[in-house]
């Protein structure tokens, strides 16, 4: 069974290996050892000249967003009237970066994107109900 430093030092090397890194704020401070999303960013992009932006999720108030040689920047999140389950957030952010980067979204939209499928997705129960098909994230963002 390995240690957490080897858990660190495996997953770190994964992310230095990437073009985009997106750990949530508590694993950003695990793995990084810093507090602050500006300096979590700071500590990939400073390593590892290929990776263009890291996006911290910061829960309900979105995800930070910084991009190399430029300030980072808070991407606000969406207030849902209920929580009923955490479980299936982040990945449902992470489809959501990803799909809006797919269909040629700004970074910043593509961020926007991930954070509304994390909020829809912690209105239901489960790891992946609340996902929604295309229409409904359409207007979700209206």
């Amino acid at each position: 069974m390995a240690d957490e430093n080897t858990m660190i030092t495996n997953i770190n090397s994964l992310a230095l290996a990437a073009n985009i890194v997106m750990p949530g704020l508590k694993e950003g401070q695990l793995l990084t050892g810093q507090q602050e999303p500006d300096d979590i960013a700071n500590f990939y992009l400073q390593q590892c000249p290929a990776i263009l932006a890291v996006i911290i999720k910061l829960g309900p108030e979105g995800a930070y967003l910084k991009l190399r040689e430029k300030s980072g920047t808070v991407i606000p999140g969406f207030t849902v009237s209920r929580v009923i389950d955490t479980v299936g957030a982040g990945d449902g952010f992470d489809v959501g970066v990803l799909m809006g980067m797919m269909a040629g979204k700004s970074l910043p939209d593509a961020v926007t994107r991930g954070n509304a499928i994390g909020a829809m997705a912690i209105q239901k129960q489960g790891d992946n109900e609340g996902y929604p098909n295309k229409q409904q994230l359409e207007t979700f963002l209206m």
